[in-house]
């Protein structure tokens, strides 16, 4: 191996050329798959083997130009995990532009749902696209739930330092945690709890009768909280014990994966229970699933049991921002559609597939709100705030605050944009909502069985940004339109 020179490996580029190359490779391999797959099938196989050539072909020079070893220093991390996110879908739309007969803008659109489990489509006519292509979209999501580092992690063990770095910026919650002493090992459970989920939902959907395909297109979707469905009335074409078990599915999609982990492979419920942003996380459920199921029954929507299912189904599906839908609750009354709408703003657990700001940021700003209050009528109390036992210090509560304040503000901007482009409040403000929470469906046009073909082009690009920013939770995001970071990197 030819030496690495030192100026580069101390800034640490080579790291992430080297890391984004590997991804390029890996997702170049995948797609060459596909090509076969699509081949054999009789469907159009261009749009696979041209991603697939590309990712080969791009992977190898940027690898070629990289380093493992390199020592990556924060700047770089926070932007080579940035630019993945968004190179990645890039390279992942080209199968839907040449394949798929989209436009590249619509094919990134696409992409960038599936890889960020936003599940917002363009796609209005769902028999234009083949099984492949079903299959492809379905995959995207749940490689993007359990997150494209991660995955690499376990395959290339060569990431080193950059891996490391990469694997905490790119994972979500205010404190991340690891499961093992060894990162590649906490890779390693986080996946086995994801792909044990996956194949249970399979199995559980196809038990409900639902067809093997879209029991599998389904079940890919369902454990990263993505809600992809080859079907075009989601949900609401598949009977009722099949609703039930989405819900539970659903549910758990919007648990930690570490948590995840322990009780399925460890069989330890105490770190569940004792754990606070999941009881809360409970309590959120009950709550706006018994309010919104009293609401539906008693104004005579549906029966008992139907109101029941359909209000817990939707309000999981939205917290966990997983965006399946058992019925179209666009066309339901204003007071049921704000109670899914005020859910769009808390989003699932932390170390989740689940998008939003999360349940334990709500948590720690309550806590927060609570201590100031208290600390004005006792000015010269000590007053640490605790959540589950433990000390949170102030770097995570500001760590929290900008993070809030970065969400809004992207969503009131996006919002004003979209609104002044579509000349519609109720599309632009639960467009904006859906994008940077990334949920899916929003109400009216864009509502469960809707579809976003009909925006505006740039109301797109917007939500393509937002999607990209609420995926990696923003600051990557503004740290690259940052001048500060391009003169770190120089």
């Amino acid at each position: 191996m030819k030496p690495w020179p030192r100026s580069s490996a101390r800034r640490g580029l080579g790291a992430s050329l080297y890391l984004l190359g590997l991804t390029y490779q890996g997702m170049g391999f995948l797609l060459l798959l596909f090509a076969l797959g699509a081949f054999f099938l009789g469907e159009d196989a261009r749009g696979f083997a041209v991603a697939a050539l590309l990712g080969v072909g791009l992977g190898r020079l940027l690898q070629g130009l990289g380093h493992p070893e390199a020592q990556p220093r924060r700047a770089e991390v926070f932007a080579s995990v940035a630019l993945l996110w968004f190179l990645v879908p890039a390279l992942g739309a080209v199968p839907y532009w040449l394949s798929g007969g989209m436009g590249y803008l619509d094919a990134l659109f696409e992409a960038m749902s599936g890889f960020t489990t936003t599940g917002a489509t363009v796609l209005s006519d769902f028999g234009r696209f083949g099984q492949s292509l079903f299959l492809w979209r379905s995959l995207t999501q749940w490689m993007g739930g359990i997150g494209i580092v991660v995955l690499f992690l376990v395959v290339f063990p060569q990431l080193q330092v950059a891996g490391r770095q990469a694997f905490f910026a790119e994972s979500t919650g205010v404190e991340k945690e690891k499961l093992t002493p060894k990162l590649r090992e906490t890779a390693r459970a986080v996946l086995r709890a994801y792909v044990l989920l996956t194949l249970l939902a399979f199995v559980a959907y196809l038990v409900a009768g639902i067809p093997p395909f879209e029991a599998l297109a389904n079940a890919l979707t369902t454990a990263p909280a993505g809600g992809f469905s080859p079907n075009p009335n989601s949900f609401a074409a598949y009977a009722p014990l099949a609703q039930w078990a989405g819900t539970f599915f659903m549910f758990w999609a919007g648990v930690s994966f570490l948590l995840q982990y322990r009780l399925l492979f460890r069989r330890e419920t105490r770190p569940l229970i004792q754990d606070a942003e999941f009881r809360a996380y409970t309590g959120i459920v009950l709550l706006a699933g018994l309010a919104l199921a009293f609401y539906l029954y008693t104004h005579h929507l549906y029966g008992l049991e139907a109101s029941l299912r359909h209000a817990f189904f939707q309000v999981v599906s939205i917290l966990t921002t997983t965006g399946f839908a058992s019925v179209d609750f666009a066309k339901w009354v204003v007071p049921a559609q704000a109670i899914l709408v005020l859910l769009m703003f808390i989003g699932g657990s932390a170390g989740s597939g689940a998008g939003g700001i999360k349940v334990v940021r709500w948590l720690l700003l309550f806590g927060f709100l609570r201590r100031e209050i208290t600390r004005t009528l006792h000015p010269k109390a000590v007053l640490p705030l605790r959540l589950g036992g433990r000390v949170v210090g102030e770097e995570a509560l500001r760590q929290v605050s900008v993070f809030v304040f970065l969400y809004t503000l992207l969503f009131g901007v996006g919002a004003v944009i979209i609104a002044l482009l579509e000349k519609d409040f109720v599309v632009a403000f639960t467009a904006s909502a859906q994008a940077i929470g990334n949920i899916g469906p929003g109400l009216g046009e864009v509502g469960p069985f809707g579809s976003y073909a009909g925006l505006h082009p740039l109301s797109k690009v917007v939500l393509i940004l937002e999607m990209w920013a609420g995926r990696i939770e923003i600051l990557p995001v503004f740290l690259l339109f940052s001048p500060e970071l391009w003169r770190r990197l120089r």
